[in-house]
């Protein structure tokens, strides 16, 4: 895509952008640095609450001027793009990320580095929802989110295809600071045994109403202290198919006093 002059990006802006929902949908645009720029001085980017800049194959210097717009915004969408963890230092050093309420990384190439900078930063005081699928943040990245005082409102963590793996859900389960979580996604994380233990066992995860542990290595043991954990009191969906349990201990899931009050028990 050419760059786009001052009249053509505010053509392109218009047609992109809802007002009465406060929504600019530039996904898959080819929005670029020049465009973000142009974006800065478009006159009724004040009345834009949700971003969506998706796909735009967006990296370091992009993030850069993206966090340098002064703005209403409270939902920003930027997954499936190229940010790593430079771009995630930038984003969380951002006055953009101030007002964030939603904030959407899923399918990056964030890591490590990049989950330590968000939890250093004090600029997430507003957020309540978090989307870092596919970013393999691992364990380590995971731990400090869980460390992490920072997330005052954070009330949604997605954190699917992340390798997470048992430590990852150790620490989320021991986290001090996470305890408002209300909806919890650890899907395809190679979680066994011990994490679904720690899950079960969490004295900090009680006000969880959503669980997705969806394509995990869960076995046996791990079902039974699902079924028989004293945690889940205001939980009312679940989600754990294609695990490793067996027929036996499925049948016991099913029959427990937890699956009883569940709203939706999804389980193979």
């Amino acid at each position: 895509m050419e760059k786009l002059d001052r009249p053509e990006a505010g053509a392109l802006f218009e047609k992109a952008f809802a007002e009465e929902q406060g929504l600019l949908d530039l996904e898959d645009k080819n929005i670029g640095l020049e465009e973000l720029k142009l974006l800065a001085e478009w006159e009724s980017f004040p009345k834009v609450e949700k971003l969506y800049l998706s796909n735009n194959q967006l990296g370091d210097r992009e993030i850069e001027a993206l966090g340098n717009l002064q703005g209403n915004v409270r939902s920003l969408y930027l997954n499936h793009n190229m940010l790593d963890d430079g771009a995630a230092r930038s984003l969380a050093q951002s006055d953009l990320a101030k007002g964030l309420k939603c904030l959407m990384l899923e399918a990056n190439n964030i890591g490590p580095d990049g989950a330590r900078a968000f939890a250093a930063s004090k600029h997430f005081g507003n957020l309540e929802e978090l989307f870092l699928d596919f970013n393999a943040i691992g364990a380590e990245g995971i731990g400090a989110l869980a460390a992490s005082d920072n997330f005052p409102k954070l009330a949604a963590l997605h954190l699917d295809s992340t390798r997470c793996g048992d430590a990852g859900v150790v620490a989320l389960a021991g986290s001090k600071t996470l305890t408002g979580l209300k909806r919890l996604y650890l899907c395809s994380n190679g979680i066994g045994d011990i994490g679904a233990k720690a899950l079960s066992a969490s004295e900090n995860l009680k006000s969880l109403r959503v669980l997705s542990i969806w394509r995990n290595e869960i076995r046996d043991a791990g079902g039974e202290a699902l079924a028989a954990s004293q945690t889940f009191g205001n939980l009312e969906r679940l989600y754990m198919s294609l695990n490793l349990m067996e027929r036996p201990v499925r049948k016991i899931i099913r029959g427990s006093e937890l699956a009883k009050r569940l709203k939706t028990l999804v389980m193979d």
